[in-house]
């Protein structure tokens, strides 16, 4: 034979009406023919449903959540670092010293399929030419950047090589709480 706490414990847990806490309700469902059940508990369900039928319905934007979050100027790093260095790596790329996918991280995805058509284009020309890939030798010259909005930068950087100079231009946009090239031209 149990004794009395031990009772009352099994009778809590089972939720029985005879547990010294008959109000608090079991974690087991109980059938419908139930003599436990309630007639409040088969009326909340159909109110609850009349409540949400007439309630407005708000559409979650997947694109609201998972897209790309614009970050404002205050939040990112001076550009002009991410400006030379972007300039240095689309040129080697175009000219086959530096594989296309090292920039991958810092361009949109529309940049980067743009920049691959030029790779393509530049290597099939070389081998037409008979050219084998090379690392071109270049300074990178002044920046000029402006800032047409919040979070977004457009610049030119001069690249000056030895018989010639070039002119790279880029737009910046703050994306993620980074800088990312939304458009490059090599000129």
């Amino acid at each position: 034979m149990l004794d009395t706490e031990t009772e009352s414990r099994i009778a809590f847990l089972t939720g029985s009406p005879e547990s010294p806490t008959s109000g608090v309700i079991p974690r087991a469902r109980t059938p419908a023919s139930s003599p436990y059940r309630s007639k409040t508990m088969t009326a909340a369900p159909a109110a609850l449903s009349e409540r949400l039928a007439s309630a407005p319905r708000y559409r979650v934007d997947d694109d609201e959540y998972f897209a790309r979050q614009r970050t404002s100027r205050s939040d990112l790093p001076d550009p002009d670092a991410l400006l030379s260095s972007l300039t240095h790596c689309v040129l080697e790329a175009l000219a086959g010293a530096r594989d296309l996918e090292q920039v991958a991280r810092w361009v949109t995805d529309d940049v980067y399929r743009g920049l691959q058509k030029r790779v393509v284009l530049a290597a099939r020309a070389r081998r037409a030419r008979g050219v084998s890939p090379q690392r071109p030798v270049f300074n990178v010259g002044n920046i000029h950047r402006t800032e047409p909005a919040d979070g977004i930068v457009e610049a030119v950087v001069m690249v000056h090589q030895r018989h010639r100079s070039r002119a790279v231009a880029i737009r910046l946009e703050g994306l993620d709480s980074r800088w990312r090239a939304s458009a490059i031209t090599v000129l």
